[in-house]
C-alpha cells in the first residue's frame, strides 16, 4: 500500500466543540482512515466552538476524500471545507516578476527608462557582448518544453506542462538565484521548436530543455548547441546523468569497487538512459548493457533509432542478448529509468557481490527498497520518501549558476563530470553509508560546490566569452 504523501495532502477546515477530547476524536478518526496529520492551526474561537485547519497527508485523491468523510461522521464536528493543498499552492501560479530597483522619483525614471535607457541601448549596439553585462541576460534561463514527455505523464501538451516548468523556475531561483522563466511552446516539429528558441535566445543567458520526448530531444539539443552561443542543457538527459554518476562514485566507496571494474545494466534507453550511459563511459565504466522493451541493445539489432544505434556501437562489448533477467547475472550495478516492478528479488540474487541498485522510475521504482531488502548493498530511488534520492535539483541550479558566472558559451562533458564530482564531495567520506550516498536537496552547500566546479571547468576548457 502506498504511503501518505504531501503530494496528496488536504486541509480540513473543521468547526468543533470547545470541549476536552474533541481533538483526540478527530485525530483518531484521521488515523484510523490511514491519514497522517502534519499540522493543526486554530483559525478562530468563539463561545463554545473553534474553527481549526488540520493538514493531512493522504495516499491519493480518493483516500483524501475518504478521510474527509470519516471526520464528517463524528458527532458535533462540522466539516466546513476540504481543500487540496497542492492545488492551493498552484493557484495563480508559483512565480512572479519583481523589479530589482525602486522607481520613486523622476531621476529614477529617467535612468531606468527614457531618456537614460537609450544610452544603454547604444552601448549594446556598439558592443553586442555588453548585453550579458547590462541586461537580465546575465542571469536568465529559458525553461523550454513542448510538453511531449512530462514527468512520466507523457504527451500532455504545452499548457498542461506549464505547472512543471513553473516549479523548475521556482527551484532555479530558490537554490541558485537564477531568474528562469517557463517557455512552453505549441509546436508541431523539432524544426519549429528550434526556430522559436533561436528567435528567443537574445533575451536569455542559457536554455534548459525539459520534458521533450526521445528521440527528438537529442537532435533538438545538438542543433541548438551548435547554433547558439549560450549554454544549452537538456536536464532530463544530463541532469539525471550527473546525479547518477555522483551517487555511483560514493556508492563504490561504500562497497569498495572501482569504475574500471563495473558491469552496469541500464534499463530504459530513452533520453536519460542514453545520457547516463555516455557519462558512465566518460567516467571509465567499461561495460554497460542497455535494455529496452525488446531486450538488450547490441550491435546488429535492426530496429534501433539513431540514439539506440549509438548505444549498440559503444556498449555491450560481449553482445549479450535477451530480456532483462538474462543480462543481470554478474552485474555490479543496475540503473533503471524505465517503469515500475521491472525487477524481482531473484534478479538481485544473480548480480555480483555487493550489488548497487538505482531504481529511478517515478513514482513507482523498478524495485522498492522493501522488496530489495538486504540483497542490495546500496539502493537509491527517485523518491523523496526513501534514502538516497537521485534528484536533478542537486544538479541543474548549480550547473547554470556556474555557467552564467563564468560567462560560458557551452556546457561540456568536462563541466558535467566536474558537477558530478562536486555533488559527490558534498557528502564527507567519513559520513558515507549505504543509506547516505547523495546529499540532501536542501543542502545549500551543494549549489556552491557545483557552481564553483563548473565555472572552473568552463574557464579551463576555454568555453567562456572572456579570456
Amino acid at each position: 500500500m502506498a504511503t501518505p504523501t504531501a503530494a496528496y495532502s488536504v486541509r480540513l477546515r473543521l468547526k468543533v466543540p470547545n470541549a476536552p477530547g474533541t481533538l483526540g476524536r478527530v485525530a483518531t478518526a484521521i488515523g484510523e482512515a490511514g491519514g497522517n496529520i502534519t499540522a493543526i492551526d486554530i483559525v478562530e474561537g468563539s463561545g463554545g466552538s473553534t474553527v481549526e485547519d488540520i493538514s493531512v497527508d493522504a495516499r491519493d485523491g480518493t483516500h483524501a476524500e475518504e478521510i474527509g468523510r470519516a471526520v464528517a461522521t463524528l458527532e458535533g464536528v462540522e466539516v466546513l471545507s476540504v481543500r487540496d493543498r497542492t492545488f492551493l499552492m498552484h493557484m495563480g501560479g508559483k512565480i512572479e516578476v519583481r523589479s530589482k530597483i525602486p522607481v520613486t522619483s523622476r531621476d529614477d525614471l529617467s535612468m531606468a527608462y527614457t531618456p537614460g535607457v537609450a544610452r544603454i541601448c547604444n552601448a549594446i549596439a556598439a558592443n553586442p557582448s555588453d548585453v550579458h553585462r547590462l541586461t537580465i541576460k546575465q542571469n536568465t534561463v529559458a525553461i523550454v518544453t513542448d510538453g511531449t514527455a512530462v514527468l512520466g505523464l507523457g504527451d500532455i501538451g504545452p499548457a498542461a506542462a506549464l505547472p512543471v516548468m513553473e516549479g523548475k523556475a521556482l527551484l532555479f531561483k530558490e537554490f541558485a538565484g537564477v531568474d528562469a522563466f517557463p517557455i512552453c511552446l505549441d509546436v508541431d516539429s523539432p524544426d519549429e521548436l528550434i526556430d522559436t528558441v533561436q528567435r528567443l535566445a537574445p533575451v536569455f543567458g542559457g536554455v534548459n530543455l525539459e520534458d521533450i520526448k526521445a528521440p527528438e530531444c537529442f537532435d533538438i539539443e545538438e542543433r541548438l548547441k551548435a547554433s547558439l552561443d549560450i549554454p544549452v542543457f537538456h536536464d532530463d538527459q544530463h541532469g539525471t546523468a550527473v546525479v547518477v554518476l555522483a551517487a555511483l562514485r560514493n556508492a563504490l566507496k561504500v562497497v569498495d569497487k572501482k569504475m574500471e571494474e563495473l558491469k552496469v545494466v541500464m534499463a530504459g534507453v530513452g533520453a536519460a538512459g542514453v545520457a547516463i550511459t555516455k557519462i558512465l563511459l566518460e567516467a571509465g565504466v567499461p561495460n554497460v548493457i542497455g535494455v529496452d522493451r525488446a531486450g538488450a541493445i547490441y550491435e546488429g539489432r535492426t530496429d534501433l533509432n539513431p540514439a539506440k544505434q549509438w548505444m549498440a556501437e559503444h556498449t555491450n562489448p560481449e553482445r549479450r542478448k535477451g530480456a532483462i533477467h538474462e543480462v543481470m547475472p554478474g552485474a555490479d550495478v543496475f540503473v533503471g529509468v524505465s517503469g515500475p516492478g521491472l525487477l524481482v528479488r531473484d534478479d538481485l540474487r544473480v548480480m555480483h557481490e555487493n550489488p548497487i541498485v538505482f531504481a529511478l522510475a517515478n513514482p513507482d521504482p523498478e524495485i522498492t527498497p522493501e522488496e530489495a531488502g538486504d540483497l542490495a548493498a546500496v539502493i537509491a530511488t527517485g523518491r523523496s520518501d526513501y534514502p538516497n534520492q537521485i534528484n536533478n535539483v542537486l544538479c541543474f541550479p548549480g550547473i547554470f549558476r556556474g555557467a552564467l558566472d563564468a560567462g560560458a558559451t557551452d556546457i561540456t562533458e568536462g563541466m558535467k563530470l566536474a558537477a558530478a564530482a562536486a555533488i559527490a564531495a558534498a557528502v564527507p567520506e567519513d559520513e558515507l553509508h549505504p543509506t547516505y550516498i547523495v546529499p540532501s536537496v536542501f543542502n545549500r552547500r551543494v549549489v556552491e560546490l557545483v557552481a564553483a566546479a563548473v565555472a572552473d571547468a568552463a574557464r579551463s576548457e576555454g568555453v567562456t566569452r572572456e579570456p
